[in-house]
């Protein structure tokens, strides 16, 4: 089993683009799956995780519903955002500069073969981050991804998580709000969900910013110790 995971910083750049090159390496690595299973090889598959900030664009889970989208395509053209329905779970979420997203293409074969487990070890990296920064965050009873104050009139979400996975492939990911602009997420219906909020870590701290490279080397590390693998670049 391959425990070790390459990790891709990819700047800001496009959802499309990114999307294309998720697919590239997803589908990399079940052909070499199949290969093996069939010419009885032993070849071992590699793990990515990609890092990223898009421009802004809203992506529409397989399961979502367009309605979720509260704006039309001449808006989005006026506020420079585009828009994907896509193949991971999930309904509709943003993705925009100062929002960090996380993409790990990885081969569950090699780790555990729970996809149940694989979404609660990414939503605890990031729960064990905000921590670090004095944020108590915690799981919302069949919501997936990380939240603040759950339970109460001021529940917001804070991280948004979708996959899909494929012979135990995963693709996709999280996408953790550190210094987004919220006032784009006022377009949809965030996950589907109706009367829940948008929160993001500088806000949440009160600070103008927060620095994207230290927030993603803390997840590493959390990811590291949960799936007992070894990150690199």
């Amino acid at each position: 089993m391959n425990k070790k995971v390459e990790v891709q910083n990819l700047g800001v750049k496009d959802y499309k683009e990114t999307w294309d090159y998720q697919e590239e390496l997803f589908k990399s690595t079940l052909d070499l799956k199949i290969k093996n299973r069939r010419e009885e090889l032993d070849i071992p598959t590699r793990n990515y995780l990609l890092f990223v900030e898009h421009p802004h664009v809203y992506t529409l889970g397989k399961s979502g519903d367009a309605k979720n989208l509260l704006i039309s395509e001449a808006e989005l053209k006026s506020k420079n955002a585009t828009f994907y329905k896509i193949n991971r779970g999930g309904d509709i979420t943003y993705h925009g500069p100062g929002q960090l997203v996380g993409y790990p293409i990885l081969d569950l074969d090699n780790f555990f073969t729970d996809i149940h487990k694989y979404l609660r070890f990414l939503e605890e990296a990031i729960i064990l981050t905000l921590g670090e920064y004095g944020l108590k965050t915690e799981r919302s009873p069949g919501e997936t991804g990380v939240w603040l104050d759950v339970g109460t009139p001021f529940a917001r979400k804070i991280c948004a998580m979708g996959v899909r996975a494929s012979r135990w492939v995963t693709m996709h990911g999280f996408a953790l709000n550190v210094n987004a602009d919220l006032g784009y997420f006022d377009n949809i219906i965030p996950c589907g969900i109706k009367g829940k909020a948008v929160t993001s870590l500088n806000v949440e701290l009160g600070r103008k910013e927060v620095n994207l490279e230290e927030v993603q080397e803390k997840i590493l590390k959390h990811l590291a110790h949960l799936f007992k693998a070894e990150f690199v670049y």
